[in-house]
Order: structure tokens, then C-alpha cells, then sequence
């Protein structure tokens, strides 16, 4: 059974943890470091884990085969360094911090660290996320592993090889779902000014784009096709497509919003 350590509970941390625990990993072998007291307090008593404040309450001799590195991007440098002492007992680090590379965590925890570059999305927190992975060289096939079963307690799993692949993944997945929420914001508006009442417009927008993606999740076909079978000649469907697929519609404004955040994540990752 492995030795889990979680640095952060937060929403994605708190997803984690909790479906970690729905694995069947044993609750008194996860240790989360939170400085909150409050939370790390309610965290024990209702999944009656270890939980601590600060790297010094951890026992001189623990070592964990993972550690999970779950607090914010822009907290981390203050965060991590106490934690360098576990390189010792060679545990893999499994960040999930966005825009953070796999040299800023080397340079804090040494060369001989084992790390992962991970970018989960939000749909994490309902076991539906989808999470990219990115190992150094140290990492061992074995810890690999161990850190694609932990990622898939919410959600599907990939991996990449060259780090560079991560900011076009943090564009399409890890920014993905505030296009989709957009979407539904978006056709909720377009129904009202159609004359539509406000709440039934959006939540026929609602339903609708939860119910295409539930559609598209169950369905084998690609997109494209599942699109097309909804699409009559000449239809109401057909009309609209028209404006949408058109010089300056949706797939032309999509590859500029993706360009855009790829940019920004490169920015900020360096």
C-alpha cells in the first residue's frame, strides 16, 4: 500500500483526497500538510487521516512514496523548500500546480528528485477532470504508475514525454472548461434576446451543453460526426452552422484562444 503526502487541500487537493480514499488507499496512510488549522482539523475527523501544519511536525524517519503538490502556483516557492529533506527517502513529487516546470521544482529540491508536472481541469472535483502528465528523468516506471492511478481517482489520465506539449495542454484542458461555461452563458443570452424568458433560456442552454457532453463522453463516434447527424440539409441546425463554421466563427476564434492562453502559459512558466 502506498505512503501518500498531500501538501494543499484545497478544492482540487480535497477532490483528490477524497478519491483516493473512494480507491480504497487506507486513510492512515494519507498525511496532508495544512497550515489552516481549522480545515486540517475537520479534514481528521471526518476521514480520520494525519494531518499537520508544517513540514517539521513530519517524523524524521517518514518517507512517502508520493507527495502531492497541491497549493497554489504562485505560493509554492515558500511552500516546498521545507519539504526538501524527503528527496532523501526518494518518493516521487507530483505537482499540480499550473505553469510551474519541471526545473523550478528541481532547483528546489535538487537534481536527484524524482518529479511529475501534472495539469488536471476542474471537472476534477465531480470525477470527470482529465489530467496530463509529464515525468523528469528520475522518475521509475513504478512511480509512473502509482501517480496515474492517484490522478485517475478523478478522472481520466495522459502522458507526455517533452515538457513543451504542457502549455498547449494547460490551453485546451486545463483553461478548457471556462470555454464551455462561456458556451452555455453565451447560447442562455442569445436565447433571451431571441425572446426567450431569462431563467427558461439559460436553463435550456444548461441542459443542452451538459447533456451534448454527457453524449459525446458515452459516444464512440468523433465530434465531427455526432455534429453532423444532428445537422439536416437546409435545417434550423444547418443555418446556424453556417454562422458559427463561417471566415470568422467559432473554429477561427477557438485556435486564437488557445494560441493566446498557450502564450500565457509559456509567459508564466517562465
Amino acid at each position: 500500500m502506498s505512503t501518500v503526502l498531500l501538501i494543499g487541500c484545497g478544492k482540487m487537493g480535497g477532490a483528490m483526497l477524497e478519491g483516493w480514499l473512494d480507491q480504497g488507499i487506507a486513510a492512515q496512510d494519507i498525511t496532508v500538510a495544512e497550515p489552516n488549522a481549522e480545515l486540517a482539523a475537520a479534514l481528521a475527523g471526518k476521514f480520520g487521516i494525519n494531518a499537520i501544519a508544517m513540514a517539521d511536525e513530519l517524523s524524521l524517519d517518514y518517507a512517502p512514496d508520493v507527495v502531492i503538490l497541491a497549493v497554489k502556483p504562485q505560493v509554492m516557492d515558500q511552500v516546498l523548500p521545507p519539504y526538501q529533506k524527503l528527496v532523501a527517502q526518494a518518493p516521487v513529487f507530483l505537482s499540480i500546480a499550473a505553469g510551474r516546470t519541471i526545473a523550478s521544482f528541481e532547483n528546489i529540491l535538487g537534481s536527484s528528485a524524482c518529479v511529475v508536472r501534472a495539469m488536471p481541469n476542474t471537472p476534477a472535483s465531480v470525477g470527470r477532470g482529465i489530467t496530463v502528465g509529464c515525468p523528469n528523468a528520475n522518475v521509475s516506471a513504478a512511480q509512473k504508475n502509482l501517480c496515474d492511478q492517484l490522478l485517475k481517482s478523478v478522472g481520466a489520465v495522459e502522458w507526455v514525454d517533452d515538457e513543451k506539449h504542457m502549455d498547449a495542454v494547460t490551453a485546451v484542458s486545463g483553461s478548457g472548461p471556462a470555454y464551455i461555461f462561456l458556451l452555455a452563458e453565451a447560447m442562455g443570452r442569445a436565447g433571451q434576446m431571441a425572446g426567450l424568458p431569462v431563467e427558461l433560456s439559460h436553463k435550456l442552454a444548461r441542459a443542452t451543453v451538459a447533456g451534448a457532453g454527457e453524449l459525446l463522453h458515452q459516444s464512440l463516434e468523433p465530434a465531427s460526426t455526432l455534429r453532423e447527424n444532428v445537422t439536416s440539409p437546409g435545417g434550423t441546425t444547418a443555418a446556424a452552422l453556417e454562422v458559427l463554421m463561417g471566415p470568422d466563427g467559432m473554429k477561427e476564434l477557438l485556435a486564437k484562444a488557445i494560441d493566446a492562453a498557450t502564450q500565457r502559459s509559456k509567459e508564466l512558466a517562465s
